[in-house]
């Protein structure tokens, strides 16, 4: 802490110190005298027409180069739509801050016809610092949610079970219009209608003012939003045609949903209001095989069965914006939702038998049938402002107050087969958990002369979860429902977090460069005790510690820029990840957590090359990982026909791969993105007493491909592939998804429809399945086959009132998400 109070004094002293020269100015449309945002802005010497340095304006249309040197020179200011426009040839003095003042650009009609070949372009720009893409070129993803966007990204891969990753990573951090939430990502972006995003950014390495959580960087997702003041609205709506293969599951699969997005502007007040339902039933089915070895015995009970999911989404959003003036912004934002999920896991246990020297037993069958409900409801309210002062530096803060419940019952019942009225063992476990969460957050940034770009800021994060563990076992012979004590358990946990950061950054010709801290002071408290109440155990645990955080970039070229960035992260638990008292899952299955259970740090170094030519990119990065206190889940034998499966630190991961990105147009109605990641995976350590290590290659791609045939009329074909890859204990197949669409637009590209033919399978290519092994020399073998369905047709309708003036921009939960 004494490190980190000696560079805010620091800071403060060298702003008073030192000055610089700088220019500065700000973009506007024209007809609107509304800023733009993004719009590229280029300084050039006036004596020779040298390209000096480059920047982009930002959401105000204001921009600045700093510690430019004396002399002559022009800006050239252009934006998609717009013509260019100069500045005019201007002399800059040492020391001297020029403000250029404004500068309008026109609409041009050449250039919106351009905009209409290539409207439907993938990725806005790959930058040093992160990575952007336009939502609106994932045509497979319209109707879905934001994760069917997501998964479209350069090193980004999704499984069977729905999870995204980046460079093999599942942990990440999710912004939504630049404001950070804590909530579980997975269950977060399931719930983000695809048709509200505007584009999405990656943050690999974020600087030190960016929240540290999160193993492979950040994801910002920025609403749809225009410059204009007046009406937007939008509807969408899906329809999903009868499943084609449904596995023989018991009920018939249900795809339809609608959302809309609403947003007023009139002069100082912005209003957004928005509301989403959606049901999205999956059919499939599970085939495994398990055997457990206990002295000279080994028992087998192989399976199959249903393994179908009814999820329902059902949200609603509100905000209301305040700008009284240019330097002062609120904004205030409510959240609430439902999100229901059915999982059907109907499994018959056919072939039961233990084999022994000189023999083996007689086989036996039973039938489990399995549902688990799992229920989130959560309601959020936030408050934000911002003021920006004359000499440009901004104060901005905010507060975030979230409630959820969480919960949801699981029925086990093992039955006689084929006679299902024999009853073996009936039981029945449910949790509730009621969360409270705080974040509050105050931010400063200023540019305290030669010394650069500066912020300074403070966080406060407060959360409790208390989780009720309650587990039934039904009495064969009195028909009365019994508890289970070494199941049930009553959890609560407390985390307190106060966070200071510096975070400073310079240009200088060429050259960018960065360097920043942020350190944390984490208090956590967990209080563990049983229904019998002979068990009441608190852990404690915390820490201070620095996160260290700098980038290099060098603009080569006006089309080529290399970079070198490093960041310090981490990752921390769950509650569920810490209860030790085990959930029954199946009837083979138990899962329980560990209450030691220690955050994940990580380190990644990475270096990378971008690269344009005319409408053309690329881009390569070669990066460095290693996680320290990897969590992983783990098996251990519970009995002969049960394992369970704990959430413990296993050791240090450490990854080395390599990430490209390239997105070419071959016409002007053809054009194909490919991202992609290779990498080397270990992990080494030890659990159990056992010792860990794993290590192999892995590898990820995601191809996109669109044809024009037409203004109006498009097709589009995208496949994602995940290779191969170890865990702590096993290995998980191959998987991947090919999907087509087709778009036809009518009125004016105001109705939109989409008709989409989702996992492509054919009878033929195995799409949407993958094996899950793991095992242990000696104690257990498992290999299960997840087999989801396949071939299934969606209609998605989209209608748009005044799609130019879209500025929704919604609040997201901060904490009860993680849990789901």
């Amino acid at each position: 802490m004494k490190s980190t109070l000696f560079l805010f004094f620091f800071v403060g002293w060298a702003r008073l110190a030192f000055t610089q020269s700088q220019i500065s100015g700000r973009i506007q449309d024209q007809s609107t005298q509304k800023g733009i945002e993004y719009a590229s802005i280029v300084l050039f010497s006036q004596k020779d027409s040298v390209f000096i340095d480059g920047t982009i304006s930002d959401q105000e249309g204001k921009f600045s180069f700093e510690n430019s040197s004396p002399g002559r020179y022009y800006i050239i200011a252009s934006f998609m739509g717009f013509g260019p426009a100069s500045s005019g040839g201007f002399e800059l003095s040492r020391n001297q801050k020029l403000d250029l003042g404004v500068i309008s650009l026109s609409s041009s009609a050449q250039d919106l016809q351009a905009i209409e070949v290539q409207g439907q372009r993938i990725t806005t720009e790959f930058r040093p610092e992160k990575q952007s893409f336009s939502a609106d070129n994932f045509e497979a993803a319209q109707g879905g949610a934001a994760t069917d966007v997501l998964k479209n990204l350069p090193g980004v891969s999704i499984n069977s079970e729905g999870t995204l990753a980046i460079r093999g990573n599942t942990g990440f951090v999710v912004m939504i219009n630049g404001r950070p939430t804590q909530g579980d990502p997975m269950m977060l972006l399931g719930q983000l209608p695809a048709n509200s995003i505007e584009k999405v950014e990656w943050l690999s390495s974020p600087g030190a003012q960016f929240d540290s959580e999160g193993k492979a960087g950040i994801i910002n997702i920025t609403t749809k939003k225009g410059a204009t003041d007046g009406l937007y609205l939008q509807f969408n709506g899906k329809l999903g045609f009868p499943s084609i293969e449904n596995y023989d599951n018991k009920a018939p699969q249900n795809r339809y949903g609608g959302d809309f997005n609403l947003n007023y502007q009139k002069g100082k007040w912005d209003l957004s209001l928005g509301a989403s339902y959606q049901r999205n039933d999956i059919a499939g089915k599970r085939v495994g095989n398990v055997y457990t070895i206990e002295g000279d015995t080994t028992t087998y009970f192989p399976s199959e069965g249903e393994r179908s999911i009814d999820e329902t989404n059902y949200s609603g959003r509100f905000t209301l914006g305040y700008n009284p003036s240019t330097s002062n912004s609120f904004s205030l934002g409510f959240y609430a939702g439902v999100r229901d999920k059915l999982r059907t896991a109907d499994i018959l246990y056919y072939d039961n038998h233990q084999e022994y020297p000189g023999g083996e037993s007689a086989p036996f069958q039973y039938f489990n049938a399995n549902g688990q409900n799992r229920r989130g409801d959560f309601a959020l309210g936030s408050l934000d402002y911002s003021h920006t002062f004359s000499n440009s530096s901004k104060l901005s803060t905010s507060i975030l107050y979230e409630y959820s419940m969480l919960g949801g019952p699981t029925i086990n019942r093992n039955l006689g087969y084929p006679d299902l009225s024999i009853v073996y063992q009936d039981e029945y476990n449910t949790n509730d958990n009621p969360l409270n969460g705080i974040r509050y957050n105050l931010d400063y940034t200023f540019k305290p002369s030669s010394f650069g770009n500066v912020q300074i800021g403070y966080q406060y994060r407060f959360l409790d979860h208390f989780g009720d563990f309650l587990y039934e076992r039904k009495n064969n012979e009195t028909g009365i429902w019994e508890i289970v004590p070494e199941f049930s358990s009553e959890v609560d946990l407390k985390r307190i977090i106060h966070t200071g950061y510096i975070q400073w950054e310079k240009k200088k010709e060429k050259w960018s460069y960065s360097a920043g801290v942020r350190t944390e002071l984490m208090d956590r408290k967990f209080q563990l005790q049983d229904k019998t109440g002979s068990l009441d155990t608190t852990y404690l645990y915390d820490y201070i510690r620095p996160f260290f955080s700098g980038s290099l970039s060098y603009q080569a070229k006006e089309d080529l820029a290399w970079k070198l960035n490093f960041t310090q992260r981490v990752e921390r638990e769950t509650t569920f990840k810490m209860n030790p008292f085990p959930e029954r899952e199946h009837s083979e299955t138990l899962e329980q957590g560990d209450p030691n259970v220690l955050p994940e740090f990580i380190n990644t170094l990475e270096a990378g090359m971008i690269k344009n030519w005319k409408d053309n990119s690329f881009f390569v990065t070669a990066y460095y990982t290693r996680i320290e206190n990897l969590v992983n889940r783990v098996n251990t034998v519970y009995n002969d026909t049960i394992l369970n499966r704990i959430y413990s630190n296993v050791g240090t991961a450490k990854s080395i791969g390599l990430e490209l990105g390239t997105e070419l147009f071959f016409t002007e109605k053809w054009k194909a993105y490919l991202g992609g990641n290779v990498y080397h995976y270990s992990i080494r350590g030890e659990f159990d007493n056992s010792s860990v290590d794993q290590a192999a290659w892995t590898y990820s791609y995601n191809f996109n491909t669109t044809f024009n045939f037409s203004k109006t009329i498009s097709s589009q074909f995208t496949l994602n592939y995940l290779s191969r890859r170890v865990t702590a204990q096993g290995e998980d197949s191959r998987f991947y998804l090919p999907s087509l669409n087709i778009k036809k637009t009518f009125m004016d590209g105001q109705l939109a429809v989409n008709l989409l033919w989702q996992n492509i399978d054919l009878g033929a290519l195995k799409t949407n399945e993958q094996r899950i092994t793991t095992w242990r020399d000696g104690e257990f073998y498992t290999t299960t086959n997840y087999i989801q369905e396949v071939d299934m047709i969606l209609l998605n309708l989209s209608y748009t009132i005044n799609r130019s003036k879209n500025r929704a921009k919604f609040v997201k939960s901060e904490f009860g998400e993680k849990e789901f």
